[in-house]
């Protein structure tokens, strides 16, 4: 088939315009830079409609990434992509079959006793990038719209996860807030082929991870190569709500103990093959 990947000069696009050239598919790139492969075609989410012709199906990434200090600026220029841009792209689909790539942050904040289901409430986030994302997935589903939700996507060429490791680091230890917890990885190689499958698979919202959990405080002993040491979580948290650098979204992602169930992507054939040890040899 064709397949329009929007923002496919991303991290996540590109792996998914790669994979789909891999397996015979013709790509169309959109977004404001080429992709590594295909056709460009250029789209600025945030004030236009998508050229799709002759595109047979598309799978969207283009999306406003970070965790940013709260603010007005930051929420509009998140939305007028995350939401707007959805909507956008919605009404120049024109029946196409939509995999919409949404996130795990959509989730309402923790601590999870349990592994988390698609049908745990989408309400609550605490940072914009969640919010946003949570009301362009709104948009997507009531379309009919396949949202894939992965979580902590990582992998060659990532420019977030790990940087966001490493801000952990003083003084050669991995300072962590709170006692260790599961957590659920996504490597960019299992998002890539959810996305090309999901193309056939039902709307609805689907969890995406690699096939089992980790332990948190194993992954940053590993992925850094330093020894951790715990610290309170209390004040942690407190330090979030002054700091221009800690936000209560980043030590949410360390303390909540989130484990997606995959039962819903693994009933439709969903196999994970990447884990993290093929990136630590």
């Amino acid at each position: 088939m064709r397949l329009a990947v929007t923002g496919a000069s991303g991290f996540c696009g590109a792996a998914v315009a790669r994979l789909a050239v891999a397996h015979g598919h013709d790509v169309l790139c959109l977004g404001r830079r080429p992709g590594p492969v295909g056709r460009h075609v250029g789209w600025d989410a945030a004030r236009e409609l998508p050229d799709l012709t002759g595109a047979d199906a598309v799978v969207h990434l283009a999306a406003a990434v970070g965790d940013p200090r709260p603010g007005r600026r930051a929420e509009a220029a998140f939305r007028a992509v995350n939401v707007d841009g959805t909507a956008r792209l919605l009404r120049a689909l024109d029946g196409r079959p939509l995999v919409w790539v949404s996130s795990a942050s959509v989730y309402r904040p923790g601590p999870y006793p349990a592994p988390v289901h698609e049908d745990h409430p989408a309400d609550g986030q605490r940072g914009v990038y969640g919010r946003t994302k949570a009301a362009g997935e709104r948009l997507a589903l009531a379309a009919g719209a396949v949202a894939l939700r992965p979580r902590a996507v990582y992998g060659d060429g990532d420019r977030h996860l790990l940087p966001r490791l490493r801000r952990v680091v003083r003084g050669g230890r991995a300072w962590l807030p709170g006692p260790d917890v599961g957590m659920s990885l996504t490597a960019v190689e299992n998002l890539a082929e959810a996305c090309l499958a999901a193309v056939g698979w039902p709307g609805g919202a689907y969890n995406i991870a690699d096939e089992r959990p980790y332990r948190r405080d194993e992954v940053f002993a590993r992925a850094l190569r330093v020894p951790v040491r715990h610290v309170p979580a209390g004040p942690v948290r407190a330090l979030a709500a002054v700091s221009p650098t800690v936000t209560r979204y980043a030590v949410d992602q360390l303390t909540d103990g989130m484990v997606l169930r995959l039962d819903r992507a693994r009933s439709l054939g969903y196999r994970p093959a990447r884990t993290l040890a093929d990136y630590l040899v």
